[in-house]
């Protein structure tokens, strides 16, 4: 493999627009993620010195554009990972909507590449191309949409798209536009990676899949005479303890049912998307068989379409685990867990002391008790650091 190990790492969080809660699959321990709660977790994720957050796209998600714009101007350093939709935009709307983020959120603005894998969502938005015509359209749509933002005059003749004339009168913030971040498992959706983006995105496979994959990829650019940098989509469940991380994985799918995850898995197989059928196939709607590597779990993946698996175990481990991804190249990861507020102070708290992070370490502002951190005991005595002593 030519691909080189990444010696630091970009962790992302996630902005979970579709609903959020204690347990899967269940109303029970569910919570309002209304603007304000959206707010609270960017801002926690701003504070605690995430590099960004994903924000996720589709008819079972709050607008991720009218969300980013929104919550940006209540955070400082946080970027936001917005997706474009090819086939569902006009790429020079896309051009333009991208350009005036990019400017009034100061730069922090990273695109994701959507194209779609749900034939009947793809119907219900009015698109009715099959699986490799939509990465047609893709291609066709990042040729003009990446040319407007460099500040090209186009003019495009497609099979799919025509524009003539085409301009972008006011820049984005970063030269020639945000980094484009994009995930296809099919031959049709390596092709388009390789020529047109930035980012490779994976799901959270065992980390021979991934390296496979991913070396894939990189030839593919090298043949086009491109580079390409790779990331990953997982989920977490870290504690202080492997016993109390696998715990606290049980208890998240505690309240699925089998009608439940027969129904899932029902409708993850109608998608004609390589990566969904790659991610079902991990556990194959089994719950016997959900430890699928080491601390890699895919109890997600048995009622949740796309990222499905999850690290799992105490902050070594899965600090371990992340290495092991860095050492096949990935240098970019966008991390959740249930809930999304609590589980971000968690995982910052336990496992960023353990990683060199390509980002800031965590921010706290003001200057009133600003340590020792931790509840003063009895109005005026510090609290201590129990030290761990060996036997």
């Amino acid at each position: 493999m030519s691909i080189a190990p990444s010696p630091t790492a970009n962790v992302l969080w996630f902005l979970p627009t579709h609903g959020d809660g204690r347990y899967l699959g269940t109303a029970q321990g569910g919570r309002q993620t209304d603007f304000g709660y959206l707010r609270q977790v960017a801002q926690a994720a701003d504070q605690l010195g995430y590099y960004g957050v994903l924000l996720p796209t589709g008819r079972s998600c709050e607008d991720s554009w009218i969300v980013a714009s929104a919550v940006a101007p209540t955070t400082q350093e946080l970027r936001y990972l917005v997706a474009v939709r090819p086939g569902l935009q006009s790429p020079t709307v896309a051009a333009r909507m991208t350009a005036t983020l990019d400017r009034v959120s100061n730069g922090r603005l990273l695109v994701n590449v959507v194209t779609g894998g749900d034939p009947v969502e793809n119907a219900g938005d009015g698109i009715f191309a099959d699986h490799d015509e939509r990465y047609a359209v893709t291609r066709e749509f990042l040729s003009i949409y990446s040319a407007l933002l460099r500040g090209e005059t186009v003019d495009h003749h497609g099979a799919h798209l025509k524009v003539e004339g085409a301009q972008l009168l006011y820049p984005p913030a970063q030269e020639n536009g945000p980094p484009l971040y994009f995930g296809g498992s099919s031959p049709a959706g390596i092709a388009v990676a390789a020529d047109t983006i930035d980012k490779y995105l994976t799901w959270g496979e065992p980390p021979a899949a991934v390296a496979q994959k991913i070396d894939v990829v990189d030839k593919a650019a090298r043949a086009a005479g491109r580079k390409v940098s790779f990331g990953i989509r997982l989920h977490v469940v870290v504690r202080e303890s492997e016993d109390e991380a696998w715990a606290a994985a049980d208890r998240l799918i505690s309240h699925l049912d089998d009608e439940t995850i027969a129904k899932s898995q029902a409708t993850f197989a109608r998608m004609d998307s390589e990566g969904q059928r790659r991610m079902s196939a991990l556990h194959g709607g089994r719950r016997d068989r959900l430890e699928i590597s080491p601390n890699l779990w895919a109890g997600i993946g048995l009622v949740r379409g796309g990222a499905g698996t999850a690290l799992v175990g105490n902050p070594e481990q899965v600090a371990a685990r992340i290495r092991e991804y860095q050492a096949l190249g990935i240098d970019s990861f966008i991390l959740s867990g249930y809930p999304h507020l609590e589980e971000a102070y968690r995982f910052a708290e336990l496992v960023f002391p353990l990683l060199d992070l390509n980002h800031g370490r965590p921010r706290f502002s003001g200057v009133v008790n600003n340590g020792p951190f931790g509840e003063t005991i009895a109005n005026d005595v510090k609290p201590a650091q129990r030290r761990a002593t060996s036997s």
